[in-house]
């Protein structure tokens, strides 16, 4: 089993992994689709089903559907650019490709959603389709976003092909114990034995520099949450609270004042100026999703600027142990808020950074495997029940509190030896089941938990 570093963090577009990129990267691919076609196309036309119809507006997944139609990518997304398009579609109707005739496409009329319909392999399910010149359907193809900007054809994931299908690595663990035992018998780290599977595929200056960007981007993200102020979209009218919050805790250092539980503040913070931007459609970094975006960037800039002896030419150790630790979740269980929760998303967020904070503190292979089990295990059974389908209550303040269970779980671990009862490939199957038995009302549909019983508007 292989996911590299670059498939658990990627970099894209707020408000959601799964609901803005997924979507986004599907037309992009059904737009590759029709290039390889014979036929000649006239117009295009989406469906949505199941979570990307109930949370499609509030997630941006009719604006992401369009745009990626249009040919835009999460990578190389440019927000002025997207709002002239998005303005020339719907006055003319017409979607402008240099290697396409004008494709008619109305938003209001030919993309719906669908609550009726779900699809039978993912909660995120969407069906792309073009016609010829009566209108008729002549190409089509179901799309499932499975989490984390990840998507799937409907018969790749019938093939089970989103798993690995490269050539073979060094360290090909699949569960958190062949993990460790493969670390014990190499005597490599496991942010090492990563590394190798990654330079098996990739050259050193590839992985090097697709790291150093990653936290760029990252820390670029806080930094942009930290300064920015005002009102987010959507309709709530939540106000963003990372700049003021941020701006009274240096106003107190070194006033020899504040409690030392205020350091959770400044977790908090760094967590929430992360969503705060994702929830305003901002850049961020999938880790290992965009709903959960703030934990493990919190926690690297926790690390970085508030521990002894931190040092940013450790970040790649952070980031690769992370990845290692997001790899067995996505692949034994899912990191899909509408698969299974938001378990799913802030509870392996806060898993993979327990792992990487450990990791760079020096923890051994088994204590960071016990710092990943300790911050699962204490998000089991978290529901995903987003207000008005926006990234934003509970979800930026939940990540805020995900990288303070972070923290404490990798602190907990450290102060152990790595012997625990709890095994995280127990707690990472416990999620699995728990996200299957639970109700789909909770799983980023917006028809319960908190979604119902406050306020909409």
């Amino acid at each position: 089993m292989f996911l590299s570093v670059f498939d658990m963090f990627k970099i894209g577009v707020g408000p959601s992994s799964s609901h803005t990129m997924g979507p986004m990267v599907a037309a992009a691919q059904f737009l590759d689709f029709m290039r390889k076609s014979p036929f000649d196309f006239h117009g295009l036309r989406a469906s949505l089903h199941g979570s990307l119809a109930f949370t499609g507006v509030g997630h941006a997944t009719d604006r992401a559907t369009v745009l990626g139609l249009a040919g835009f990518t999460p990578e190389s997304y440019d927000h002025a650019r997207a709002e002239a398009v998005l303005e020339q579609i719907n006055a003319t109707g017409k979607i402008l490709l240099p290697d396409f005739n004008p494709l008619n496409f109305n938003p209001k009329s030919d993309l719906i959603f669908d609550y009726d319909h779900p699809l039978p392999g993912h909660a995120n399910g969407m069906i792309l389709m073009a016609t010829d010149a009566q209108g008729d359907v002549i190409l089509q193809e179901t799309y499932y976003s499975v989490g984390g900007g990840f998507v799937l054809t409907e018969a790749q994931l019938a093939a089970g092909q989103d798993t690995d299908q490269g050539p073979p690595v060094p360290f090909p663990f699949k569960t958190a114990a062949q993990m460790l035992e493969m670390a014990e018998q190499s005597g490599k780290t496991i942010a090492q034995m990563k590394a190798a599977n990654e330079l098996s595929r990739n050259s050193h200056a590839h992985l090097k520099d697709g790291m150093a960007r990653l936290w760029d981007v990252m820390n670029a993200c806080i930094e942009r949450g930290l300064t920015n102020d005002g009102i987010l979209p959507g309709g709530l009218k939540i106000k963003r609270r990372a700049k003021a919050i941020h701006d009274a805790l240096q106003a107190e250092r070194g006033l020899n004042i504040s409690a030392p539980h205020v350091i959770n503040d400044w977790m908090s913070t760094y967590a929430m100026a992360v969503n705060e931007e994702n929830a305003a459609g901002g850049q961020v970094v999938t880790a290992p999703t965009n709903g959960a975006a703030g934990v493990l960037p919190a926690v690297i800039r926790y690390w970085l600027d508030h521990v002894p002896g931190a040092t940013p030419s450790k970040v790649d150790e952070f980031l690769l142990t992370a990845a290692a630790i997001g790899g067995l979740i996505k692949y034994n269980a899912s990191i899909s808020g509408a698969e299974a929760g938001c378990q799913a998303e802030v509870g392996s967020a806060a898993a993979m950074a327990a792992a990487g904070l450990c990791a760079v503190m020096g923890g051994t292979p088994e204590q960071i495997e016990n710092a990943a089990e300790i911050a699962l295990e204490h998000h089991l059974g978290m529901t995903c029940d987003p207000v008005k389908g926006l990234v934003q209550v509970p979800c930026i303040e939940r990540n805020g509190l995900g990288a303070i269970k972070a923290v404490s779980a990798a602190s907990l671990a450290l102060r152990g030896n790595g012997q625990h009862f709890v095994p995280l490939d127990a707690a990472i199957e416990t999620m699995r089941q728990t996200g299957r038995d639970m109700h789909e009302h909770y799983k980023e549909t917006s028809l319960g938990g908190l979604a119902v019983n406050v306020p909409n508007c």
